[in-house]
């Protein structure tokens, strides 16, 4: 089924699939294109959703599964530049996968010893929190609508893709490994755990308020009852059909082994280990100037490794190296720095003393 929702404050609507029946089992809830600048997700979520189609019309959706190819049509609208221009939102200068609304602020609650009761309770406050909230402009509306979407799913996975890159995730510490089959799914190359990334973006408003609220009630079961993650699909403008139909498949076996649709599933081993977002290093430029990449995407760097020279057209060069041990996983794709541009992520293991506060590029 295909519903529609106007976004007051703009022209815009948000469209949403939905398979399976909603109070019938558990829920889940896939978007893409948040960044309207990063496509692959949305390809991937085209193609899964014929997928379920055919699953439904089997029978074969057990509870309820909401889809949204195209969460963020004001930024699909910014093109004045010849590009669409979807991280930012250029009314505001905001970027739209940060600042949603904490709904760890519930109030006095009445929680015991049973954790589906509670999970039952905190569920109901989140609603009423929402339902209580009155946005004003259409960015507000956006992030309002879509959190009301996701807030009581037991499964939410917001689909990226970085300018370079191979597919990664990022997910919460009391996530993992229980999100192992969604990393491997995709084929992440890389695992990013944070439970803080900064910023407050969609995946962890929807994963954190569970374990804030189990923090704050000790001694009672208050279980992480909603696994949410952001999933890097690659690069930004990779819209490759076979890749997008494998990653497809892969997310439609994973919905399987997790009960949400018939069939045997299967579970694809991951090629990599999970690392603290803080060992990820970010390679970042002190000077203006062309990138001339040294190591190619994928690659497995040392510490003190040349990863990329900068080159001023009309001075000197500047050599940019490993500050750690890792996978880089991620390049920027316009070969042009200028100070504090990132242009490399090193996945590593060793929580570097640089990596505080926000943890995320903005």
């Amino acid at each position: 089924m295909r519903q529609t929702y106007d976004l007051p404050g703009s022209p815009h609507r948000l469209t949403v699939l939905s398979f399976g029946a909603a109070g019938t089992g558990r829920k889940a809830y896939l978007q893409a294109g948040l960044h309207a600048d990063e496509f692959p997700g949305m390809l991937v979520l085209r193609i899964l959703a014929g997928h379920l189609a055919e699953a439904e019309a089997r029978g074969g959706v057990r509870g309820e599964i909401l889809l949204v190819p195209q969460a963020n049509p004001i930024g699909l609208a910014q093109t004045e530049t010849s590009f669409v221009s979807g991280r930012i939102e250029s009314g505001t200068g905001e970027n739209f996968n940060r600042n949603y609304a904490d709904l760890s602020d519930l109030g006095n609650l009445s929680l015991g010893p049973d954790a589906a009761s509670n999970v039952e309770t905190i569920r109901a406050a989140m609603s009423a929190r929402l339902a209580a909230m009155q946005p004003d402009k259409a960015l507000a509306h956006l992030r309002h609508r879509l959190l009301t979407l996701a807030h009581d799913a037991d499964l939410v996975l917001d689909l990226h893709a970085d300018n370079e890159a191979e597919p990664h995730m990022y997910v919460g510490p009391a996530l993992w490994p229980a999100a192992e089959d969604i990393a491997a799914a995709i084929d992440a190359r890389a695992v990013l755990l944070s439970e803080v990334s900064g910023g407050y973006p969609f995946d962890e408003a929807c994963a954190s308020p569970w374990w804030v609220l189990a923090t704050n009630h000790p001694g009672l079961p208050i279980p992480p009852a909603c696994l949410a993650a952001t999933l890097e699909m690659g690069s930004n403008d990779d819209v490759d059909p076979e890749r997008a139909a494998d990653q497809a498949t892969g997310l439609l076996r994973m919905l399987q082994g997790r009960g949400f649709v018939d069939g045997s599933g299967g579970r694809p081993r991951l090629s990599c280990r999970a690392t603290a977002l803080t060992a990820m290093a970010q390679l970042r430029s002190p000077v203006p100037g062309l990138v001339a990449y040294r190591r190619r995407l994928g690659e497995v760097v040392r510490k003190g490794d040349l990863v990329a020279t900068v080159i001023d057209p009309l001075g000197e060069e500047t050599e940019l190296r490993a500050e750690t041990d890792g996978r880089l996983f991620a390049r920027h794709s316009q070969p042009y720095a200028w100070p504090g541009r990132v242009i490399g992520k090193i996945a590593g293991e060793i929580p570097l003393e640089s990596r505080t506060g926000n943890l995320l590029s903005d």
